[in-house]
Formats: C-alpha cells, structure tokens, sequence
C-alpha cells in the first residue's frame, strides 16, 4: 500500500517505519526541514530503542522515504496519515492547528480519492474539523472528489514504541464508511495474524478512547502515590501494599509503582485536555481535577524529604542526581520530575551534577548555559563532590549499584529515592540513609 504520514515525531515517525517494515511504501513528510535532512543523513531526530536500525534498513530496501514537499505527500499516499504534535493550548485544551494545517494541504492538493487518518492524539469532535477542512479546499478549488476520515488513536509508550506498534495489544479504528474500514483491514492485517485484535467502532467513541486509556493510567499513578503518601504516616509499607491489591485480577499490577510523579508527552497533556473537553460539554471531571493536582504535588515530594534532613537553605551544597527523562529509554523530559527537582534545588542555593543515560543534550538545551548544572559521564562520576544523591527516573543501570562505593564517595552518605528501587535494607546495611517513596 502506499501510505504518506504527515509529521516524523514519535508518533509519525514510529508508525511510518513500522508499516515499511511489513511492506508497504511509506513516505514522511515533515515541514521541518532539519529533521528531514537528519533523517536521509541516516540519523534520526528522537531516541527511541530499536528505531535507528528500522529506519536504516526501509530506507535501503526503498520503502521509506523523507521530505519537506506537501504536494508530493499529498499526491504519494491513497492513506494519509495525520501524526503532527497537539500541543496543551493555554486553556489546557489540545491546539489543534497543525492537525487542521495537514487537512487543509490534503485538501490542497488531493487529486483522488484520500483516506485521511488521525493517529495523533486529539480531542472528540477533530475528525469533523479535518473532513470540514478538507471539505472547504475543495469547494475552493471547484472539485469534487471523495475522501473519508478515521480516528486511529495511538498507544505507543516512549521506550518500547516500536515493539507497542509491531505487536499491538488493540487497534481502534473510528470509521463510519465500509470503505475506509475495509482499507484498515488490509492495513494492520500484517499486524494481527494471531488474532483479531482491530476494533471498530464510530469516530466519536476512537477520539475519546485515547484519552480515556491514558487518563485511567494517570489515574492509578496518581492513586498509588497518594496512598504511598499515607503509608508514610501511618507506618505501613507501600510496597506490601502494591503487591497485596495487584494480586486481586481485577487491578492487576500495572501503573502501580509509587514515585516522584509522572510526566511525558501524553499523560499532563491528555489529562489536561480531557477535562478541557469535558468543560466545554458542561461537565466537569472531578477525578481527573484531583489526579492533575496529585501529580503537581507529587513532584515536590522529594524535595520536601531533601528540605526535612538537610533543611531549607541548601546554598554550598552539591546534589548528584541520577536520571533526567522523565521514564527510562527516552531522551524526552517534557514535564519531568527532574525538571521541578532541579528548580527546587537551584532555588534554595544548592548545585546539581546530573547523569542520565540518554537526556543530558536535552537538559543541556533545556537548561542552557546554568553554571549551577554539571553534568557528570557516569552514575559513579556524578558522586564526585556531591553531599547526597537522589534518583528520579528508574534506568537499569541503576538497579544494582556499589553501595559502599556510593557512600565512600558522598559526603553525607544519604539516598533519596523518588522511584523505589532498591530494598530498604540493603543501602541501610551499606551504612546509607535511604529515603523512599512510602516504604517503611
């Protein structure tokens, strides 16, 4: 088949490799041209496990191609695939402007028939502004040509997209026409030999399903950290906790990890914009207002552990911080915990030496030239000076450190874990203090 996917952010640019990968002809278009030019240099401008080399070997094998030309796009793919960012608008709804920019270019330039499918992230109603966008570039040109629009809502998680797209566990598809669903069919059937896993289903229901899936995750997180909250006080320990309600199939284990609270590109932005949706209609979602407002206080959490051992004047001293992203396998620290961790620590006088695996560019573009933020070449090396350490994203590497090392080399041989990694007992038995997350 031959596709278009309009947008090379993770989104697009995971999607349109995937769907190389089984055969199709797939070209990506973006607006952007130094990404493009990145991408047929051989580079790829995201981290994203596994990515590199499936982008490296569609692009030889002639089944995935890059470029900055709408009208080219536009003519290549009888399915276009809208996957541009949605951005939280002031008003916390998503700004829907680039969405409706990539309808207006296919209605632009379309000379047959279009199936035009939103894989971004986007709010109940878009597909109606994308078909009447559509719509209004044809009437303006005097043409007549048919299209369809369908919600396919994505469900990659940053870290594992490539896996999440080769191996899905559900496709929704929001489609009202048998055309379009047929072309759908054909389209993932590569992906569901097993078994059926494509749900259909009217475009209203996909548009909302998105955010409904991401707003029960950020539920549980939020749930989770609250009650590890509690279990502080009360003297009980979150993690028996955890482990006694996942064993219950009816919750399940996921999303139950207390932390430092989340971030991302989805779940602040979704959340946000679903009950800026839910406004709009006329009611609000009290949930999801008290979930938000858990997470913003959740950030603070360890600075307010940092604040009750050290104090709040912290000027002379230097914080080793393990972690930038705000999840492992990325580079991305949209909303990260680590971004309000490094505010509050400058703020009150102290230092950062930071080290994350693949997010310390990223820092660096964020932070720019802050004489306060070192950035140290090893978990090991970002000790170097420090007076304590505190973790704020779970990477592998450091699950099993050398505890003695860690407290040979701090100057207050103190741990503050915003995503309890470790057993208590084991740093404790090193000679460390060991701060966690609702853990006895």
């Amino acid at each position: 088949m031959k596709i278009t996917v309009i947008g090379t952010g993770y989104v697009g640019l995971v999607s349109g490799t995937c769907l190389a990968e089984v055969g199709n002809d797939v070209l990506c278009l973006d607006v952007d041209a130094g990404k493009i030019r990145i991408l047929n240099e051989g580079g790829i401008p995201i981290h994203e496990p596994g990515l590199e080399v499936m982008v490296a070997r569609n692009k030889a094998a002639g089944r995935l191609r890059f470029t900055t030309d709408v009208a080219e796009a536009v003519a290549w793919g009888t399915i276009q695939f809208i996957a541009v960012g949605t951005p939280p608008d002031e008003d916390g709804s998503a700004d829907l402007q680039y969405v409706v920019a990539a309808a207006r270019s296919i209605g632009r330039h379309m000379s047959d028939y279009r199936m035009v499918v939103d894989k971004s992230t986007v709010p109940v109603g878009t597909a109606d502004k994308v078909r009447a966008a559509i719509a209004e570039e044809l009437k303006a040109r005097g043409a007549d040509i048919p299209f369809s629009v369908v919600s396919n809502p994505e469900f990659l998680k940053e870290g594992a997209a490539v896996d999440d797209f080769m191996k899905p566990d559900r496709i929704i598809v929001g489609a009202e026409d048998a055309r379009a669903v047929e072309l759908m069919h054909q389209l993932y059937a590569p992906f569901q030999r097993n078994h059926e896993r494509l749900i259909v289903m009217d475009v209203r229901s996909a548009e909302l399903t998105k955010y409904a899936a991401n707003a029960m995750l950020a539920t549980r997180i939020s749930f989770m950290n609250e009650l590890a909250n509690l279990a502080e006080k009360l003297g009980a320990d979150i993690e028996l906790v955890r482990q006694g309600i996942g064993a219950d199939p009816r919750i399940g284990y996921h999303f139950l990890y207390p932390g430092c609270g989340y971030g991302g590109s989805c779940f602040p932005k979704d959340v946000q914009a679903l009950s800026r949706t839910a406004h709009d209609a006329g009611q609000d979602l009290k949930v999801l207002s008290a979930v938000e407002a858990a997470n913003e206080a959740q950030k603070q959490v360890l600075t307010a552990k940092i604040v009750r051992r050290f104090g709040d004047g912290l000027a002379g001293k230097t914080v080793a911080l393990w972690g930038l992203a705000f999840k492992p396998n990325t580079d991305d620290m949209r909303e990260a915990p680590s971004r309000v961790l490094i505010a509050d620590l400058l703020a009150r006088g102290a230092k950062v030496r930071a080290y994350d695996p693949v997010a310390m560019a990223e820092a660096k573009r964020i932070f720019g030239d802050e004489p306060r933020i070192a950035y140290a070449d090893s978990p090991m090396a970002a000790l170097d000076g420090a007076d304590f350490l505190a973790i704020v994203t779970e990477w592998k590497e450091f699950r099993s450190p050398d505890f003695a090392a860690i407290k040979a080399k701090l100057k207050t041989p103190v741990i503050f874990d915003g995503r309890n990694l470790y057993d208590p007992a084991v740093p404790r038995a090193a000679g460390l203090e060991y701060f966690a997350i609702g853990r006895k």
